[in-house]
């Protein structure tokens, strides 16, 4: 299979796995099953028809309204569906059609609904971490054997560094962060660096902006999650961390 045939299938199925990533991010926090009831219109209780849950597109024919009530639907759920779609072609358009490709879209679909989650509740569920990391441990083992303990020792530098910060100063994040930085050392290895590194150059940029603006008792008191930050910087270790820590080994080393 060429890459661009594989792409094109990795985002088909990533806006449909994605379509079910937005049930997951609503009713996994609220205790809820996440296949019964089926899906359905938060006011009027309908259910939604498989003709009506085709990604992005039945939103779109739909103009983004339930068709019994006419009530308007979030745009958030065409943007996850048409936006893990996105990530999962990407990350075979940059790994081609390998095993390490399968690692990554497994990663970007544990990552999608924690962000959401997050930004939510400002909690990352154990439910999604635990076996998140279980799950990247098994794929490392089968898929990339002769990596498994690189995988092993970034995972616990990147968890064991968010722990000593939560230990520090436990109000900066939560223990959720430190557990996804786990899962995010399992699936990345060594280029959980750049992550950890983007993700804290992105939140620290985010959070001086919000304090700029809402001043520093204010802004302190926005609570700004630091899950979406360390879901992007997996996303961006999961694309270029290889490239970035081979060209700072080569620079500088």
């Amino acid at each position: 299979m060429s890459t661009a045939v594989a792409a094109v299938f990795a985002g088909i199925l990533g806006a449909v796995v994605g379509s079910f990533l937005n049930v997951v991010a609503y009713r996994l926090p609220r205790g809820e099953s996440l296949s019964h009831p089926p899906s359905h219109c938060p006011k009027c209780g309908q259910p939604v028809k498989p003709y009506d849950n085709v990604p992005v597109l039945s939103w779109l024919l739909l103009r983004g309204r339930c068709r019994s009530c006419k009530e308007p639907i979030s745009p958030r759920y065409p943007i996850v569906e048409a936006g893990t779609g996105l990530l999962c072609a990407l990350v075979v358009v940059v790994k081609g059609p390998e095993a390490e490709a399968i690692i990554g879209i497994v990663l970007v679909l544990l990552l999608v609904p924690v962000t959401l989650i997050d930004l939510d509740t400002h909690t990352i569920p154990n439910k999604i971490t635990y076996p998140g990391f279980v799950v990247g441990l098994v794929l490392i083992a089968v898929l990339e054997t002769d990596s498994l303990v690189e995988h092993l020792i970034a995972s616990a530098a990147a968890g064991g560094f968010l722990f000593v910060a939560w230990f520090a100063y436990p109000r900066g994040m939560g223990l959720g962060d430190v557990k996804l930085a786990f899962v995010l050392g399992i699936f990345l290895g060594k280029a959980v660096a750049p992550a950890m590194f983007v993700a804290f150059i992105s939140g620290a940029v985010v959070g001086g902006l919000v304090i700029a603006r809402m001043g520093v008792k204010d802004g302190r008191k926005a609570g700004i999650p630091f899950g979406p930050w360390l879901a992007l910087g997996g996303v961006v270790g999961l694309l270029a961390g290889d490239a970035i820590v081979d060209w700072y080994a080569d620079s500088f080393l």
